[in-house]
């Protein structure tokens, strides 16, 4: 009895007390449920409309997405040397800073193969005997150097981008055959790759490469350029012969290869100012002469090369090298 009147005292006392204790008691058990159903997790049919239109993370979303301290600009950039599609145009440097930059050496090589009788010895000037080519690329190979491609050395002239200790392009002109059954297996002998001048209208004739063998280089990772249809010298150009000489054969180059052509070589080494805006207007981004001076409004587009003469020995060549460059 006492009990119970203590109870009913109470009550009275504080009337919606056993309200209060019943309501939390209720709104505890539901918040228990709907947590568990969370927890399950919702099916598109008993998600709300707004729901069902938010995407949810997967269990792995944690695992997918790094953590903000791992992240870094360099994840954003693409691996890889720079193409000259790449470059921003405000980042480039002007003709004086590219003047400024320390040359690479360029070495050009012509016929890769032994002498004849008949070469006269002008010619052999030109012409590498196969021994001796091999002893020149030992020589740079057992020296440290690493071979560029354009696009590097591009790269390197318009940004600073950075370049192997001693960097030297190998550069080889005309299309003769020796240069894809001697040159390049001893190129590929050390990890070297060249960088190859092509004549179109030689293309498939007796002592020249064909299509695919210039396909075949490309595919290897070597670069092709052009060295224009016929070898005429550029200075001479009028009209239709910069269609003749440079669009045609860098169209065709780019159909065997499936790559742009945008490297020129100057045939003979012989170029002028008025040459430079024809090669920008048909795509190519770089020139290459000989040992003249470069253009001091444009050396992109009359950048140095030396001939690897014949009769060089490993020496000879490693001396013009630092001699020239």
């Amino acid at each position: 009895m006492a009990i119970i009147i203590a109870f009913t005292n109470t009550t009275m006392k504080y009337p919606y007390s056993l309200f209060r204790t019943s309501f939390f008691t209720l709104l505890s058990a539901f918040l228990l449920c709907f947590s568990s159903c969370v927890r399950e997790g919702k099916t598109v049919e008993t998600q709300s409309p707004v729901e069902a239109a938010i995407p949810v993370a997967s269990a792995n979303t944690d695992a997918a997405i790094p953590a903000p301290d791992s992240l870094s600009l360099q994840a954003a950039i693409p691996a890889g040397p720079v193409q000259p599609a790449a470059v921003v145009a405000n980042s480039v440097a002007d003709a004086e800073t590219i003047i400024a930059r320390k040359q690479v050496p360029i070495l050009c090589y012509h016929q890769v193969r032994d002498w004849r009788e008949k070469d006269s010895k002008q010619a052999k000037d030109y012409i590498i005997p196969e021994e001796r080519f091999k002893d020149h690329i030992k020589m740079l190979a057992d020296s440290g150097y690493q071979t560029v491609l354009p696009d590097q050395l591009l790269a390197y002239l318009t940004t600073g981008a950075p370049l192997p200790e001693k960097p030297v392009m190998l550069t080889f002109d005309d299309t003769s055959l020796g240069q894809y059954t001697v040159a390049a297996p001893e190129l590929e002998k050390y990890g070297f790759k060249g960088v190859f001048f092509i004549m179109t209208v030689s293309l498939g004739r007796p002592n020249y490469m064909t299509k695919a063998q210039v396909k075949e280089l490309s595919d290897k990772g070597h670069a092709i350029g052009s060295h224009t249809w016929d070898h005429q010298n550029v200075k001479k150009y009028q009209g239709q012969d910069w269609v003749t000489q440079v669009e045609k054969p860098s169209r065709q180059l780019a159909e065997i290869t499936g790559k742009p052509t945008e490297y020129f070589a100057y045939p003979f080494g012989l170029w002028n100012p008025e040459a430079i805006p024809e090669l920008k207007q048909r795509g190519m981004v770089a020139a290459f002469q000989l040992a003249d001076k470069r253009d001091p409004q444009d050396p992109l587009h009359s950048i140095r090369r030396i001939i690897a003469s014949g009769y060089w020995s490993s020496n000879s060549l490693h001396r013009a090298m630092v001699n020239s460059f």
